[in-house]
């Protein structure tokens, strides 16, 4: 019992020694500078204009998209109002958007 006592000692002495960093030499006095300065013209000349490609690209994209509101079907389980809304006219939400949220009736503006 006492060897296996012993042995669990050692082997934690040699863990704690082995965990200790291990440096091989001091680190140069200009190496973050010149990396720093590396990252930040990266950042400038590649990072910035890659994002607005990317940026201009949607958006010629979207100009051809064109957005066509979805049929109204009126499902039951769907804009249940129980009570008035405490703004305008009670019927539309505080968020209320009338190119996408429809009323209890179908969208606003749409005389069928």
């Amino acid at each position: 019992m006492a060897a296996l006592g012993r042995v669990s000692q050692m082997l934690l002495r040699s863990s704690l020694i082995m965990t200790r960093r291990q440096l091989s030499a001091a680190v140069a006095a200009g190496h973050g500078e010149q990396a720093a300065k590396t990252w930040k013209i990266l950042s400038f000349v590649v990072a910035l204009p890659g994002v607005a490609v990317c940026m201009l690209n949607m958006y010629l994209k979207e100009q051809q998209h064109t957005h066509e509101q979805p049929e109204f079907v009126p499902y039951s389980h769907l804009r249940i109002r129980s009570k008035r809304f405490p703004w305008g006219d009670g019927n539309k939400s505080l968020f209320h958007n009338p190119h996408a949220n429809a009323l209890p009736n179908g969208y606003e503006g749409h005389d069928e």
